[in-house]
């Protein structure tokens, strides 16, 4: 009887056993999990940036078409189908889901605003943190532009915006928030187009 019990005992002390050699990973099996996670991350992180920036482009563009649809409902509200009279604060009124700015842009999401001393002509500018720095612009003139100060000055890299109709506008790459005015001279090498497709 005893040597039955203690061949029990040692079953049970083998299959123990072999449970405990079975039970973990070995450090090859986690090498080998780590090095597929890594592959993993190296192929999904900049996927992500890349996503991310496009959307912070596109988040930029459609505040500049809704301001200019503001724009241009305000406009249309003015007797003599002109600019005059609207500001930042009065676009901010009639849309308050943007800030605009009468200078420089302070974060992502806010819109400057210029509007041309005679009247004829709009500019808008948005900064998208997109690719180290991105301004986007529009501009839209009812008629000849024959101002001469802020993105209008001779300086500028705008003559689209001297013509009537409305062109859009990129400046180059790495611009940073307090050089996405739309108060000032546009930035050179900036692409303007038909649409910000075209840019």
């Amino acid at each position: 009887m005893l040597s039955s019990v203690m061949s029990r005992l040692n079953d049970r002390r083998d299959a123990a056993a072999e449970l405990g050699e079975d039970a973990g990973f070995t450090l090859i099996e986690l090498m080998v999990v780590l090095l597929i996670l890594a592959i993993l991350l190296a192929i999904a992180i900049p996927t992500f940036l890349g996503v991310t920036g496009g959307a912070n482009d596109r988040a930029s563009q459609s505040n500049l078409n809704t301001a200019l649809t503001t724009a241009k409902a305000a406009e249309s509200q003015n007797t003599n189908q002109v600019y005059t009279g609207i500001t930042a604060a009065t676009l901010h009124q009639s849309e308050p889901s943007i800030t605009f700015q009468a200078g420089a842009v302070a974060a992502a999401g806010q819109v400057s605003v210029y509007v041309s001393s005679d009247g004829n002509g709009i500019v808008l500018a948005s900064w998208s943190p997109a690719a180290s720095g991105t301004c986007w612009y529009v501009s839209d003139n009812t008629a000849l532009v024959t101002d001469a100060t802020g993105p209008y000055t001779a300086a500028s890299s705008v003559p689209p915006a001297l013509i009537a109709g409305t062109t859009y506008g990129r400046a180059p790459l790495g611009t940073t928030k307090a050089n996405c005015n739309a108060t000032a001279a546009i930035p050179a090498l900036s692409q303007w187009g038909t649409g910000f497709s075209a840019v």
